[in-house]
């Protein structure tokens, strides 16, 4: 799939562009703290001028209980944003060791707008810190034709609450790093789809 995107050189390089990141706060019950967990993430993410953030909230749209034969008008802004981003950061609780179901309706409304993008997680549970919705999770977007990060961050909240991971500095290292690779993948990606199309 090609795109009209310039070729980037990488955070810093002549010319090139922030890498557009889109991230998905993916719960949706009331409740939840997965808004206060993409405020933690962003704290930390924010200060990285090559990335040009967004937050997706899926608590925002307002998406049919049963899939209509066209498009709402909220699925259509939700695929746009999808399609305009270059990158994702996915952030997601684990329900009954997998994700929410508002999260997979989502990544469903969308199919070719995720393709040769990279995919990261933020992932929290009790427990099991969210890794078995990560594990379900990287299937489905290998099914889009994306790339997940192996390095991603998973909190942990039976063992250490949010608010213990503020001065956390092991945690600010796996942010790090996960953005890091997916700068990486972002930019190289952002080149291959210059050069030539993707074939699915």
């Amino acid at each position: 799939m090609a795109t009209d995107d310039s070729p980037g050189e990488g955070p810093g390089g002549e010319g090139s562009l922030p890498l557009r990141v889109a991230v998905i706060i993916g719960s949706t019950r009331e409740g939840r703290i997965g808004d206060v967990v993409g405020r933690w993430f962003m704290e930390r993410a924010r200060n990285r001028s090559e990335l040009d953030l967004a937050v997706l909230d899926l608590a925002d749209f307002d998406f049919p209980v049963h899939y209509p034969e066209r498009a709402t008008d909220q699925m259509t802004e939700f695929t746009e944003e999808i399609a305009k981003a270059e990158a994702f950061v996915v952030v997601t609780p684990e329900y009954n060791r997998s994700f929410p179901a508002s999260l997979k309706q989502a990544i469903d409304f969308a199919y070719e707008e995720w393709q040769t993008k990279p995919v990261a997680f933020v992932s929290y549970g009790h427990g099991s810190a969210g890794l078995y919705a990560v594990e379900q999770l990287r299937s489905v977007f290998t099914e889009l034709h994306t790339v997940t990060l192996r390095n991603g961050v998973a909190l942990d909240f039976l063992r250490q609450p949010l608010e213990e991971h503020s001065g956390d500095t092991g945690r600010d290292r796996s942010v790090g790093l996960m953005l890091d690779q997916l700068g990486w993948w972002g930019w190289a990606l952002r080149e291959a789809r210059a050069v030539r199309p993707y074939v699915s």
